[in-house]
């Protein structure tokens, strides 16, 4: 029998960002022998989740760069629950989840728009959680299953040499090879380019594929940081930039999987930035000594998060990790509200140093793991000048400040308290997390061993 999902959404005279209706699309997919589940992309509200008691945290969110996913419903005949869903806070998604059990004959397309001009961009797969018989327990693991599709990657593409922001663009997220081919012929039948085409693989052997309760979660993250017009940006956000069908076969086949895809390295061997350490040890002096009669105290820092393959086999949480970046965080520390208390951050500019396309900051508290107030390098190229004055690679240094009173500048995170998870409260163990997006050179994050780890000092009255 062929399946539609009419009750999440009415279809009748709706048209994707491609133009072509949103009901063709469908019977052609019906032609080709799928049901068919209608799901959409669509912010993901991780604090709104953590403070309405839906997740245990907000997943380490960059608080510069908001959060899209595929929502979508259980597949046909699904009796197990999913874990996620934004239902409660958001009514109109019932029947949706965030994450899914799926069959290793499914498959999910997303067309859709990318967003307008921004610094980056991406889609990117993920294991999401996964039941642990020994422990008999199901635990998040929120691991990325590969190389996104980013920004750096897409512009190179024939389909995009024209641009690649505000454009059609389509997503398959399979593990099966077979599903893969029966949708694109669906898709370029009624007209899509083969060219805007792209498949995230699931790779069978990094998970458990199926539709029982024991079998692994799925789900998808579609990051954006940075919009050069904070209008324009918000409008996307708040949006539905496209639609995401779920394509179950109607006669269950054996799958046909894809290998597990080779991913870029990491890397160019090019350690420029160690040749500011002496010049980073000047900076450091030079925030004490502005700092002069107060308690300092300089906060370690270490890799944060590795990386989803390392995760998957380690049965640890990821945090939806991406290999577009480098995660780096500090050891806790609390911010109080005195006048004057403060955590001063500091370290390498890493796009000066064109080791980065961006680069941020943000508090997060340890319990809720919410990114608070991001700073970025827009924020705080040039800031080290004054501290340095004279030093000719004060230019590729940066400093900005973490505190509780807004003193005016681009380069001050200001932490409210007292509003949930938008915020960090005084006696609230905490900690400094970095980022630190794709290197030019290889279009996905640098290796840890080529770049100068971010820093921070806690000042204290």
């Amino acid at each position: 029998m062929i399946l539609l999902f009419l009750t999440l959404f009415s279809v009748s005279g709706l048209t994707d960002n491609s133009g072509i209706d949103v009901n063709t699309t469908v019977q052609a997919f019906q032609d080709t022998g799928f049901s068919v589940g209608l799901g959409k992309m669509q912010t993901v509200d991780a604090i709104g989740l953590y403070d309405a008691g839906i997740t245990p945290s907000c997943y380490a969110i960059n608080p510069s760069a908001p959060y899209m996913s595929f929502k979508v419903p259980k597949a046909p005949g699904q009796t197990s629950n999913n874990t996620i869903s934004d239902s409660p806070i958001n009514p109109e998604n019932k029947g949706l989840w965030l994450d899914y059990h799926t069959r290793p004959d499914e498959a999910f397309v997303y067309i859709g728009t990318t967003p307008p001009e921004c610094d980056y961009f991406s889609y990117c797969g993920y294991l999401a959680t996964r039941y642990f018989p020994l422990s008999n327990e199901k635990r998040r693991v929120y691991a990325s299953l590969g190389d996104a599709i980013s920004l750096s990657r897409l512009k190179d593409e024939p389909a995009y040499n024209s641009g690649v922001f505000s454009k059609p663009i389509i997503i398959i997220f399979t593990a099966d090879m077979n599903t893969d081919t029966k949708a694109r012929t669906a898709l370029t039948a009624v007209g899509y380019p083969e060219d805007i085409i792209h498949t995230l693989v699931v790779p069978h052997t990094l998970v458990n594929l199926g539709l029982d309760s024991e079998t692994d979660t799925l789900t998808t993250l579609h990051r954006v940081a940075l919009f050069r017009n904070e209008e324009e940006g918000d409008a996307y956000m708040n949006s539905t930039p496209g639609t995401v069908y779920r394509l179950t076969p109607e006669t269950e086949e054996e799958p046909a999987f894809f290998d597990v895809p080779d991913v870029i390295p990491r890397g160019t061997g090019d350690t420029r930035e160690m040749d500011l350490m002496d010049d980073l040890e000047e900076l450091r002096q030079a925030i004490i000594d502005r700092n002069e009669g107060y308690e300092v105290q300089d906060l370690t820092t270490k890799i944060w998060i590795f990386e989803g393959y390392d995760a998957i086999q380690r049965g640890i949480d990821a945090l939806g990790d991406i290999r577009d970046t480098v995660y780096l965080n500090t050891t806790n520390t609390v911010l109080g509200d005195k006048p004057g208390e403060c955590i001063m951050v500091y370290g390498v500019n890493h796009v000066a140093t064109k080791k980065a396309t961006y680069a941020n900051f943000g508090l997060y508290g340890l319990a809720a793991l919410n990114g608070i107030e991001g700073i970025s390098n827009h924020d705080y190229t040039g800031t080290a000048e004054e501290y340095l004055p004279g030093n000719p690679n004060a230019q590729y240094l940066y400093v900005a400040k973490i505190c509780r009173e807004d003193d005016g500048s681009p380069s001050t995170s200001v932490i409210p308290s007292g509003v949930g998870a938008h915020g960090v409260e005084p006696d609230e163990p905490c900690f400094v997390g970095f980022r630190v997006y794709v290197e030019p050179e290889t279009s996905v994050g640098p290796a840890w061993n080529e770049i100068v780890y971010d820093r921070a000092i806690k000042i204290t009255p």
